[in-house]
């Protein structure tokens, strides 16, 4: 009897091209102002504008100073909520560009390419590898991502713990790294040697094995003390 591969797993070139395109997509390598920004997550996210936020007048000069859409000295549920606010768009713009890409495919050749990586290295099915790229340069692309997997029951709660973990060590790596920790690498002593004796790489290789070591650490954690759930006893005076 001859057995065929089910349409909706195949994976065939326009999958991986797919593949490609949300690694690059999400990866932030294409970042910044030049013509390919176009393909990049957090540039086409771009940003809110700015509103006066302080003005003063200093012999004549009138000088103000411009501040975020949420303002300065907000606290308690109020300032949360405008923060919460701020977050909709980048989730609303990941989780459609998701479910652009799983249409073509991407997932089905994320899980057939990266399951053998991801199972023995983290415990996590392939299916994870957008969210992790995504991770990587923004946490909200990544923990809105792993929740659509986990609604969707492509991983189960202990893989979800693990993906957590993994993302919550060094939240977005590659964008708060870059951004406020490579001006530590312009940094020179007195003698005019390097401040800082190691090399960007190696920072960024440090950080990604200790998320592995840490999401490794909470596998092992939850295989200890995991137990099957007890089966209830009937209570007196119920029927059984």
């Amino acid at each position: 009897m001859n057995s065929s591969v089910p349409q909706d797993d195949k994976v065939g070139p326009g999958a991986y091209f797919a593949l490609a395109f949300a690694a690059v997509f999400f990866s932030g390598l294409l970042g910044g102002k030049e013509w390919y920004g176009v393909f990049d997550f957090t540039t086409l996210n771009g940003a809110f504008g700015k509103v006066v936020g302080k003005a003063s007048l200093d012999n004549g000069t009138l000088t103000t100073t411009t501040s975020a859409f949420r303002g300065t000295g907000g606290s308690g549920a109020m300032d949360g909520f405008l923060f919460a606010l701020g977050l909709i768009p980048a989730v609303m713009f990941a989780l459609g560009m998701i479910n652009v890409l799983e249409h073509y495919g991407a997932l089905r050749a994320a899980r057939k390419l990266l399951t053998p990586l991801l199972r023995p290295l983290l415990g996590i099915p392939g299916t994870t590898g957008l969210a992790l790229i995504g991770s990587l340069q923004s946490t909200d692309v990544g923990a809105s991502l792993t929740r659509n997997l986990s609604d969707e029951g492509q991983i189960s709660e202990k893989e979800k713990d693990v993906f957590a973990m993994f993302q919550f060590s060094a939240g977005a790596m590659i964008t708060n790294f870059f951004s406020s920790g490579a001006i530590l690498f312009t940094l020179v002593a007195v003698d005019g040697t390097a401040a800082v004796p190691t090399s960007i790489g190696a920072c960024i290789a440090v950080m990604f094995i200790m998320k592995i070591v840490g999401a490794n650490l909470l596998r092992l954690m939850l295989t200890f003390t995991s137990k099957e759930a007890p089966v209830s006893q009937p209570v007196k005076g119920d029927t059984v």
